[in-house]
């Protein structure tokens, strides 16, 4: 290291003597305790438990609000949440997502109102996990789950399609498409005032879709109250 004079030109460098001058020194008791503070972290860092993870023999639980695999959610009657309104596309700041609307029909209803999701990918090769997408979606059908295992042989493997992301049926819920709870609106879906599948809403699927495995646990019950009334 140099120095200048104080006609600014540089000098000879400073000797090192000069630079320890400088330096806070240390007292006698210090000096001595030096060595013994050094050999005290190394001791105490060999008695401190070990945190190595067996995985994956031994797979720890994540954290509730872990950012995992990505999941399309389902309404209490069986009907898709999501809209198709591409919102989650649009904030993925990886371009990891692709979305494609349609529309709903009498004979196809997938989701409550007009549109539906009709094809859904999500490219996990790029998906950086941040969740922008879960605070885009108005109606609460794409979350997050704790799956972290992702991986994959091909490339093509890790684009995930709407079959591969969409919840499995719930306890007492019926498989779309079929219509909407009568008398009800979108809006009664989203404030949760739809409980699940009434017996028009299972007489529909047992009438166009008879071999629906869905309708074993809900066609004996509800069959008996559409005779009741």
């Amino acid at each position: 290291m140099t120095r200048r004079d104080q006609a600014g030109e540089v000098g000879a460098p400073r000797p090192a003597a000069e630079y320890e001058s400088l330096l806070p020194g240390k007292s006698g008791l210090g000096e001595i305790l030096a060595p013994a503070a050094g050999f005290g972290v190394t001791f105490a860092s060999m008695f401190k438990p070990t945190v190595t993870e067996q995985y994956p023999y031994e797979k720890v639980p994540t954290k509730p609000r872990y950012h995992g695999r990505h999941q399309l959610n389902r309404h209490p009657d069986g009907l898709e949440k999501c809209i198709g309104c591409e919102l989650c596309a649009w904030a993925c700041p990886a371009d990891a997502i692709y979305v494609e609307g349609a529309d709903n029909t009498p004979d196809a209803q997938f989701s409550p109102g007009e549109r539906y999701g009709r094809v859904y990918q999500i490219n996990y090769l790029r998906c950086i996990f941040c969740g922008l997408c879960i605070e885009a979606c108005p109606t609460r059908a794409l979350t997050m789950t704790n799956d972290y295992e992702l991986a994959g042989p091909t490339r093509r493997g890790m684009i995930y399609e709407k079959q591969d992301l969409l919840a499995p049926l719930g306890d007492g819920m019926l498989a779309a498409p079929h219509p909407m709870v009568p008398g009800t609106e979108d809006d009664d879906y989203y404030r949760g005032d739809v409980a699940g599948p009434v017996p028009e809403q299972i007489d529909w699927v047992a009438q166009w879709r008879p071999e629906d495995e869905s309708l074993a646990a809900l066609r004996p019950a509800g069959h008996e109250q559409s005779e009741a009334r």
